[in-house]
């Protein structure tokens, strides 16, 4: 209990750091880490090589995915590509279904994009289509901002939910599989919350429109979607592929689809094709395009690293003992993981901080909680991607992007989009233990 208590401490010191004195998540993380092995008398020897060995660790498995990761979503907000997504699937389903093609666009787009560059970019085509439509901006507002969370939180390869799995030791390829399922009915609530009650709220929106303007022709929707879609499929591929009935036989086609479907492969060749994107003038800033994804690439590489390394030194602890008393609360074991994730979530804002930091907390406890099968370490990893929704307020920057960008006052953002964040949260809970009722 003692060990659990000083959880307790440190984790409100990192939650006080990183929101009251803005400290950078990285540090504080470390910071938690060595308060912890401290107080839980680690030896010296033992608190460093955990520190060391959980960020090299970590690391090794997913750094390179996160900046290919970060390298095509780059692209595909650089080059239009996720505007040409958006338009193609608005001429699919029809203007009056407009939220619905804004909530769809945004559960692709945040696949590799991080959801405030998704939101910013698509808010101008947002108000272009309420001001066609009539559709009340705040409908289509909410319905565009809770799709793209909804893949943002659940499906890899985006950098919270590979973190995780990294973390927890979890496979991405199951993790992609049962997020894609889960992240359909929590995306499918929020909208059905836009569309029947967001409309409530109506906002006064700049009618002018101002696009960017292009240095080059956009890609073709083909050429736009193959970049997120193309490593999915080679990821699940592989999945399907190790399955104890081995489909693809145990020659040459599974040593393929596990090859290329391994994420680091899967990614780069998404990365190979985002190059395709790029067109006429834009050839010349090629290369600002790809400093500006590893850029973003490095704060959160060197976050999940710190997550890691906390969480190395926590199951150096005895903090597994205290969680085995949850083991008798038989199927329950993905609340604890939500729980823990909400509460970051609420207290400090990031999504992503949040899910790394709950990782690192839950990694040693997923024996004693029942869940270390490898269906059960992919829903421990969903069930933080839950927690981390829940939910979205006056912390959380994505929160301001969505009310400024949407011109929504604070108090209609908090009764529309945090709303909408805590049953995005709670509607993904409970697939998550359907599914552990199902699967475990």
């Amino acid at each position: 209990m003692i060990i659990f208590l000083w959880l307790l401490l440190v984790v409100a010191i990192i939650v006080w750091l990183t929101a009251r004195w803005n400290l950078h998540p990285f540090l504080a993380l470390l910071l938690g880490a060595i308060a912890i092995g401290f107080l839980a008398q680690l030896s010296t020897s033992v608190l460093i090589d955990s520190l060391a060995g959980g960020f090299g660790s970590t690391l090794r498995s997913i750094g390179i995915v996160i900046a290919a990761g970060a390298l095509i979503g780059e692209y595909l907000h650089r080059s239009g590509g996720a505007k040409v997504l958006a338009h193609n699937i608005l001429e699919k389903v029809g203007e009056k279904n407009s939220p619905l093609a804004m909530s769809l666009t945004g559960y692709i787009v945040s696949i590799p994009v991080f959801c405030d560059s998704g939101f910013i970019v698509l808010s101008a085509l947002s108000k272009a289509i309420a001001k066609r439509t009539k559709i009340p901006l705040t409908i289509l507002a909410v319905a565009l901002a809770t799709g793209l969370y909804a893949t943002h939180v659940f499906v890899p390869p985006t950098p919270g939910p590979l973190a995780a799995a990294a973390t927890i030791g979890a496979d991405i390829g199951r993790v992609l599989i049962l997020g894609l399922i889960v992240s359909v009915p929590v995306m499918g609530a929020a909208l059905l919350w836009a569309v029947t009650v967001c409309g409530r709220y109506p906002v006064k929106y700049e009618q002018t429109i101002d696009e960017p303007e292009m240095s080059g022709p956009l890609p073709s929707f083909k050429i736009a979607v193959a970049p997120i879609l193309g490593p999915i499929v080679l990821i699940a591929l592989k999945s399907v592929a190790e399955l104890p009935s081995r489909p693809f036989g145990n020659g040459t086609m599974f040593d393929a689809a596990v090859f290329l479907g391994d994420p680091i492969i899967a990614l780069l060749i998404g990365v190979g094709t985002a190059f395709f994107m790029v067109t006429g003038g834009q050839k010349k800033i090629q290369t600002e395009w790809m400093e500006e994804g590893l850029n973003k690439a490095g704060s959160i590489i060197l976050i999940t690293g710190a997550g890691g390394a906390f969480g190395a030194v926590l199951r150096e602890t005895n903090l597994s003992d205290f969680a085995e008393q949850f083991a008798s609360i038989d199927g329950l074991g993905v609340l604890i993981p939500f729980l823990i994730a909400a509460f970051l979530k609420t207290a400090q804002g990031s999504s992503t901080v949040a899910i790394i930091t709950a990782a690192a907390i839950c990694a040693p406890l997923v024996e004693s909680l029942g869940l270390d099968s490898t269906n059960g370490l992919a829903l421990a990893v969903l069930a933080i991607g839950a927690g981390s929704l829940t939910v979205s307020h006056v912390n959380d920057s994505y929160f301001w992007v969505v009310s400024k960008f949407s011109e929504m006052d604070t108090s209609t953002a908090l009764k529309t989009h945090t709303v909408a964040t805590l049953i995005m949260g709670v509607t993904g809970l409970i697939t998550i233990q359907l599914l552990a009722w199902v699967l475990l």
